[in-house]
């Protein structure tokens, strides 16, 4: 991909609509590129998660255009390119994977990320009822390969609500995330293996979002 990480390297620096309109032909090649490898991605994976059948890589991507009404950074593009790759594409909020390509600063992720409040009382629940399953997923050999733990991000600082302060497995229920990632050198996104790279790292993956899938059900 190196045409894409060259015109986001470009676009950190030159973050200006008048910019990117004088420079779109290169963004429409970056963005073509991105596509066809996300594609590849999903039709790799698609081999050990079967709900990905059928899924469009440009239903998965998001938009370059940041949303800038509430934030007091006022820059109109996002320096990165994204994938979210759900059975129902990118507007789905269950669990699934991450594609996020940014010079120096990319990764590839997956799981559940910001539940709503009844599907992460569900996964809870799950976690509370078959906590060793949930264990077994984050302890297994193949997670462990490419991921140490699941996200710290944003964790409870106490119980959450309708648990004891010593359930036993209090760390596990204080996720208010369930997701995992793994960071990617640049010379990883631009070797010729890249997806399948990426789809290893996401069969890893597969048993955690079969869990939180299940938890959501």
């Amino acid at each position: 991909m190196e045409t894409t990480l060259k015109f986001l390297k470009q676009l950190a620096k030159n973050n200006q609509k008048e910019w990117f309109d004088a420079n779109r032909k290169t963004y429409e090649t970056a963005k073509t590129e991105f596509e066809a490898i996300v594609k590849l991605i999903i039709e790799k994976s698609t081999t050990f998660d079967k709900e990905l059948a059928g899924v469009e890589a440009k239903k998965c991507m998001f938009r370059i255009n940041r949303d800038v009404r509430f934030s007091k950074d006022k820059s109109p593009y996002k320096t990165n390119m994204g994938a979210s790759i759900n059975p129902g594409g990118k507007k789905e909020m269950g669990a699934g994977y991450y594609i996020h390509i940014e010079p120096g600063k990319s990764f590839l992720a997956g799981g559940c990320y910001m539940p709503e409040p009844a599907a992460l009382a569900k996964i809870r629940q799950e976690i509370d009822y078959h906590a060793a399953d949930f264990k077994k997923v984050l302890n297994a050999k193949d997670f462990k390969t490419y991921f140490r733990d699941l996200s710290q991000d944003d964790k409870l600082k106490t119980a959450p609500k309708g648990y004891p302060k010593d359930h036993p497995d209090l760390n596990l229920l204080q996720h208010k995330h369930f997701i995992a990632e793994i960071p990617l050198q640049d010379s990883e996104v631009l070797d010729k293996n890249f997806p399948v790279y990426a789809s290893k790292v996401f069969k890893a993956m597969y048993p955690l979002n079969q869990f939180l899938r299940k938890a959501m059900e």
